[in-house]
């Protein structure tokens, strides 16, 4: 559970969400080549005009990107980060393709330390 291949891969992801995360808030624009779209920039702008809703979601990934880098309630953070890589996955999968691969990366990183961590929420399906 805290072999060093699991300690680089929740400091990669922690720092990640860390970044993405403080770019929500700060609306720091971190990949100026990339313009969503189509449906993809509906619902970017409708989300941004909402105002609290990215504000949060960054929140969040901040806030577990932290709990990741100091290896504090891991099980706990990889749990609350699992609705937010399904989103992510979701929404680049059907809307924006060109941002796929980051969000596979997420997702493949949330997995295995979900995996690692596995014994902890074992009880949870007894």
């Amino acid at each position: 559970m805290n072999s060093t291949f699991t300690k680089i891969l929740r400091i990669i992801l922690g720092l990640g969400l860390l970044f993405f995360g403080v770019s929500e808030l700060i609306n720091f624009n971190y990949l100026p080549t990339h313009i969503y779209a189509g449906d993809a920039a509906i619902v970017i702008d409708s989300l941004s005009k909402i105002g609290y809703i990215l504000k949060v979601v960054g929140s969040f990934e901040v806030l577990i990107g932290l709990l990741l880098i100091f290896n504090k309630w891991v099980p706990f953070a990889l749990i609350l980060l699992a609705p937010i890589t399904l989103n992510i996955l979701l929404f680049h999968l059907f809307m924006d393709t060109p941002g796929l691969f980051l969000a596979l990366i997420v997702l493949v990183l949330n997995a295995i330390l979900i995996y690692k961590n596995w014994k902890v929420y074992k009880p949870l399906f007894h």
